[in-house]
């Protein structure tokens, strides 16, 4: 009998004990790619194996399908290109970075945003619907890309808009709530599809907390993103937020509003150690990684990566809740014997034969 990947994460997201630990493993290279990109990493992984057969053995409880495209350029990629709401990016580096925001003033006199079709192709909905009847056996989310800070940020600039924030708060407010009225439009057509939920994302924190501060995140963000998930909410979706960095001390204002799972849980960020989370929250959140891919992944070895996934499946699993995945994906720079072990890792505590195949593997 297959296995219901699906109805496992809904019995986890409800807290419920399951029998296997659900598990999404995504490398470098964008959720509509999860094996896609990985240049040295990969090959060294099919050497490893003796051929890329590994890769159909990973088959990830959660599946992140493209949503609004809210990245794509007016133009060709080039040296420096515009996007859809005006920015200009340099494309020729990776990662892109923004060169010249659409708002280089503090002020929205004038400035339209686009049109939210604009930003799903003709046959979004055919190739959308196709692909959600190729995994009706995995839980799956659709997205909308950046959330209202990401956005607010891409439109004035990074350090502008921090100081937008301080000095201009009128007008950061204005422009947050702008920024939401369009991504409630741009969500539409995502609720319009049969996903399990809508996975949104928003970095509103560095390493140490929020970087406007949780009050006034409280006054100008929170109310904006109850609004996004009240929306998704209502037609009956999941509702799941990625979140880098300390986010904990808005936690309790996030549950309030609504989010069922929590993602990416990055245990080397103030506050944010899985195992202290899941006893102050997780009767009311499921958290979703955990993995830390700052420290342990790159830096520790292959035993101490296998019992800190041995440890995760037992106690954040432990009563439901959990969702198993590094807080970012696996990097192309991962020393190969550490990849291996979180593949393995995974396996073994995810599927019905992975103990097995864990036992046996070369050490």
């Amino acid at each position: 009998m297959a296995l219901d990947r699906r109805g496992m994460v809904n019995a986890a997201i409800r807290h419920e004990s399951t029998s296997l630990v659900p598990y999404g493993l995504r490398f470098e290279g964008g959720p509509d790619q999860p094996y896609g990109a990985l240049g040295d990493l990969q090959n060294r992984l099919d050497a490893h194996y003796g051929s890329p057969a590994w890769r159909r053995r990973l088959r990830n409880y959660v599946e992140i399908l493209p949503g609004a495209n809210d990245r794509k350029f007016a133009n060709a990629p080039q040296r420096a290109t515009r996007d859809l709401f005006g920015s200009i990016w340099r494309t020729d580096r990776h990662p892109v970075h923004l060169e010249k925001p659409a708002l280089e003033g503090p002020s929205l006199g004038g400035y339209e945003f686009p049109d939210p079709h604009r930003f799903y192709d003709a046959d979004w909905e055919p190739r959308t619907r196709e692909a959600l009847q190729a995994c009706a056996d995995r839980f799956t989310l659709g997205s909308i890309g950046f959330g209202v800070f990401e956005r607010s940020w891409a439109l004035r600039g990074f350090h502008e808009v921090l100081m937008d924030a301080a000095a201009e708060p009128a007008f950061f407010a204005d422009l947050i709530g702008a920024i939401a009225e369009h991504q409630m439009r741009l969500l539409d057509p995502v609720l319009a599809l049969p996903f399990d939920g809508v996975l949104f994302s928003d970095d509103w924190s560095d390493q140490r907390g929020i970087m406007i501060g949780p009050d006034r995140w409280r006054t100008t963000i929170k109310p904006h993103v109850a609004r996004l998930f009240a929306r998704a909410r209502a037609a009956g979706k999941t509702v799941c937020l990625h979140s880098c960095g300390a986010v904990t001390e808005v936690i309790p204002d996030l549950i309030e509003i609504g989010l069922d799972v929590l993602e990416s849980v990055q245990p080397e960020a103030a506050g944010m150690n899985p195992y202290a989370l899941k006893q102050r929250f997780g009767d009311r959140l499921t958290f979703w990684g955990g993995l830390g891919s700052q420290s342990l992944i790159p830096n520790g070895t292959p035993s101490q990566l296998r019992a800190e996934i041995d440890r995760l499946a037992d106690e954040m699993a432990r009563g439901g809740g959990y969702i198993l995945s590094c807080a970012k994906p696996l990097q192309p720079d991962t020393p190969t014997a550490n990849a291996v072990a979180v593949i393995e890792g995974f396996l073994a505590v995810g599927e019905a034969d992975g103990r097995a195949a864990a036992e046996t593997r070369e050490p």
